[in-house]
């Protein structure tokens, strides 16, 4: 019989919780780093592989710990270098979930938040155009696009990812195991063209699983595990105010985390029109936790903007979306919408894109315009998708 995940995954434990579990078996508390420094360092998912064990630990780890969750179903390659994962999720080994949110939450996603995760999600490695002062032609940075949901039971109108609705939340192992197979396809390239950074942008609302979010950064940060600066790490949300503010108190001894708001309307009417979940927070109450987060960790938060040709990328949208910036220490990001089949919205215009940077940038809004990553197989920004059941 398949052990419960989130006791026995072990991409859940830290050295300490996972050396409890051997002792268990027995097993020194050696053994739980050598496991950790296979996983970790060398990329070995066979326990048979770890020469290091006895054969009679080995025999005993081959029932009772669980390496992998997920099996790799499709990979893409874009033209610019991105890669794209379709993961598939092991049924059997299905993520324990409390009956309560994590936080307060909208009543939909209270009822949905215990379901167990079994179908597909999508994660994705995106290598920056930078390169090396030495020549060598290995990009500076690689980050990793990772989901935290089965799907996404936010609904926003212009994204694949909640299409099909929300399935069920994804462990902190199984958050932790997408990153460990986006490095895996580094082979063994060595530091620092590995991952370098890790964005919570891809399915799902990071805040509305927030334990396993947390636990899981904890966990990307560790130096037995990736040892990713936590400033390295941004986690991306639709504004849950009570959720924000949890995180601004965390502790976070590796660097706090990135904070990116999806905003994408410089008003509440039309916000709610784009973002079904607006309702249950004004612009306001969300910027507000915005600014406490600030306070607290000194980290300017991101605001993500995707501009939807004829909707939200008028000038005057710009000038409102400037007001609202005067009371936020934060920065803009402006993002052009990626089309999705089946949504009736299209592409802004590349004049329209740059008059509304240039009318923030007259309001002395630090602005950017985010490329584009991994658009020909449908690996960017509001393109992940989930079919549902």
């Amino acid at each position: 019989m398949i052990p419960a995940l989130d006791t026995h995954h072990v991409f859940a434990h830290t050295p300490t919780s996972l050396a409890a579990q051997l002792a268990e078996l027995g097993m020194p508390r050696f053994r739980a780093d050598q496991i950790l420094d296979w996983v970790y360092r060398k990329h070995t998912f066979d326990i048979a592989q770890m020469s290091n064990l006895s054969q009679a630990d080995r025999r005993q780890l081959a029932d009772r710990l669980i390496l992998s969750s997920g099996s790799i179903l499709h990979q893409q390659q874009g033209s610019d270098g991105t890669t794209k994962l379709l993961v598939q999720w092991d049924e059997q080994q299905t993520a324990a979930q409390g009956s309560e949110p994590d936080v307060a939450l909208p009543l939909a996603q209270a009822q949905t938040a215990a379901r167990d995760p079994s179908r597909e999600t999508e994660c994705v490695m995106i290598p920056a155009s930078e390169r090396r002062a030495s020549g060598s032609g290995v990009p500076v940075r690689r980050t990793a696009c990772i989901s935290s949901q089965v799907g996404c039971p936010v609904g926003c109108t212009f994204c694949a990812s909640g299409i099909g609705g929300l399935d069920g939340n994804l462990s902190a192992g199984r958050i932790v195991e997408q990153v460990w197979l986006l490095d895996a396809q580094l082979g063994s390239a060595p530091r620092p063209s590995r991952i370098s950074h890790v964005v919570f942008m891809g399915m799902g609302e990071p805040l509305a699983n927030y334990r396993a979010v947390v636990q899981a950064v904890h966990t990307l940060c560790a130096e037995w595990a990736f040892g990713i600066s936590g400033r390295r790490i941004t986690i991306s949300t639709v504004g849950l105010p009570t959720a924000i503010r949890r995180l601004a108190d965390e502790d976070w001894p590796a660097g706090r985390p990135t904070l990116a708001l999806s905003l994408h309307a410089p008003d509440d009417d039309l916000r709610r029109q784009l973002i079904p979940w607006a309702e249950y927070a004004s612009i306001a109450e969300i910027l507000d936790a915005c600014a406490y987060y600030f306070d607290r960790t000194g980290r300017e938060s991101t605001l993500e903007y995707i501009l939807l040709g004829g909707v939200n990328d008028s000038p005057a949208c710009a000038e409102q979306l400037a007001r609202l910036c005067r009371s936020l220490r934060a920065n803009v990001n402006l993002i052009r919408y990626n089309e999705v089949d089946s949504l009736p919205y299209r592409r802004p215009t590349s004049d329209a894109v740059h008059e509304f940077q240039a009318v923030l940038r007259r309001r002395q809004v630090n602005v950017h315009i985010r490329a584009s990553r991994g658009r020909d197989i449908a690996a960017a920004c509001g393109q992940l998708r989930h079919e549902g059941r």
